[in-house]
């Protein structure tokens, strides 16, 4: 096992929050996803396998929360009929797919899947489907998922204010931010190097690239689009909050500041997954001005769609050369995108993954058997039919509307909207160009929030309203008031 200095910084902090309160170890699981390409250790008996930040960290959060609370919380986060209950049933027949069905569908199929080589080296290439140590390890980024959910869900029922996540998600992106700027200073600056430290990972690293003049953001992560798609749940979370008067002033600096880094990050992936979440947010702010709603910040919409044409005509006027110079821009990072060598490779893994979903019947290959460019057509050839049904199921009871969750005004009901604007940010980005299951740790943490919240909002639509008293001003009823 080859343990990375960063690796036992995660390992100090883990062992420090224990002696600290249970609150710490809930911010920094928070801010440890931030860390997407940093590998805590690698592992020789899997082919090198990467064991990220997160999820070594994750055991320590854990534990943590079991030894404040108990296993009690935890398991009633999986209780039927919660979200948490499907999210169980998911996990688990997607880790018995991953031990299973590479053995009873072997050689019936060609898979595009990752190789892991000598040298703690990989490379993603079309082989015979068989049994692989990639099952192994998306068994236990499934696993990670489900208990990163349980364990969000425990602790904000037992001890957690959800305006917690809203303080550590403003660090998150605030840090965010900062490697950003760093990535792009240190490139610049011929001192790329420095971020060795934190992409340690067992990828291959697409970060030294430039595109339409720009260097790619990618961060603290592999490539620029890794960093948009995790951007954009960061933006459509806090841009939620804005747009609900939240800490108006710190969640609309940031932002706007993240949709300047969507931009100049590049990525067509990023661009197409801000453009789902401004059409959420925006007709979510239409419906709260066509309800009279004090949410959604009216004026702004209306001001906003009466200046992207006028905007856009001065443009037209006054510089016409910028107007040519910007198409050229978006026709490179995102017309001409199919017509890269890059946009050939995923379409190619696209159609290689469809024809597994045909061969073995709808069942799919096993968890971690296939690779794809879309998330849809990851679960159909991974999981198959079923397995995509227990996703949709676990989404719906995740995403759709819960009485008084979605239009209330206090800040559980706002809360709720940015985690959700956050979950459909992250599964934008994993629809158009998602390769992999496992959906990172911070879609969990966004989903256990959704699921206690909810419960917290039908426990107090359930619950009567006090009686009126005369200590409230009022006489109560039937009496004389006197």
């Amino acid at each position: 096992m080859k343990i990375e200095l960063i690796g036992l910084l995660t390992i100090a902090l883990g062992m420090a929050t224990f002696f600290a309160p249970v609150h710490r170890a809930f911010s920094i699981m928070v801010f440890s996803t931030l860390f997407g390409a940093g590998a805590a250790f690698s592992l020789p008996g899997l082919g090198g396998a990467s064991v990220l930040v997160p999820s070594l960290f994750l055991v320590f959060y854990a534990l943590r929360m079991f030894l404040a609370h108990g296993e009690g919380p935890i398991i009633a986060s999986l209780a039927p009929p919660r979200a948490g209950f499907w999210l169980l049933l998911l996990t688990a027949y997607a880790v018995a797919s991953a031990f299973f069905l590479p053995r009873l569908m072997e050689d019936v199929t060609e898979t595009m899947t990752v190789q892991r080589l000598a040298g703690s080296r990989s490379s993603i290439g079309l082989i015979p489907l068989t049994p692989s140590t990639n099952n192994i390890t998306q068994a236990f980024y499934a696993l990670g998922g489900l208990a990163c959910f349980a364990v969000t869900f425990a602790y904000l029922r037992m001890a957690g204010s959800a305006m917690r996540l809203v303080n550590a998600m403003l660090v998150l992106a605030a840090a965010n931010l900062a490697f950003a700027v760093l990535d792009v200073v240190t490139y610049y600056a011929g001192a790329a190097d420095i971020f060795d430290y934190v992409r340690t990972a067992n990828y291959a690293l697409l970060t030294g690239s430039e595109k339409a003049g720009f260097k790619r953001i990618s961060g603290t992560f592999s490539e620029a689009s890794a960093f948009a798609g995790y951007t954009s749940v960061l933006f459509a979370f806090l841009g939620s909050l804005w747009l609900d008067r939240v800490r108006s002033f710190l969640t609309g600096v940031m932002a706007t500041v993240l949709l300047a880094a969507l931009v100049l990050s590049t990525s067509a992936t990023g661009i197409a997954a801000l453009a789902a979440v401004i059409l959420f947010l925006g007709l979510r702010s239409a419906g709260s001005s066509i309800r009279k709603s004090a949410l959604g910040r009216p004026a702004f919409l209306a001001g906003t769609v009466l200046a992207v044409p006028l905007g856009t005509l001065l443009i037209l006027l006054v510089a016409p050369d910028l107007v040519e110079s910007m198409t050229s821009y978006l026709n490179e990072i995102l017309f001409s995108k199919l017509e890269s060598q890059s946009g050939r490779e995923r379409f190619m893994w696209n159609a290689v993954a469809y024809q597994v979903f045909i061969d073995t019947g709808g069942w799919g290959a096993g968890l971690g058997s296939a690779r794809a460019s879309s998330y849809l057509l990851v679960l159909l050839s991974n999981i198959g039919v079923l397995g995509t049904a227990l996703f949709a199921i676990f989404i719906g009871s995740i995403l759709l509307p819960r009485a008084g969750s979605e239009n209330g005004i206090d800040l559980d009901a706002k809360i709720v909207r940015a985690c959700k604007a956050g979950i459909i940010a992250g599964l934008s980005e994993a629809f158009i160009s998602g390769t992999v299951y496992d959906l990172g740790l911070l879609f969990y943490l966004l989903a256990g929030t959704i699921a206690v919240l909810h419960r917290r909002v039908a426990q107090e639509a359930r619950t009567p309203e006090p009686p009126m008293t005369e200590a409230s001003g009022l006489a109560p009823l039937g009496g004389s008031g006197s």
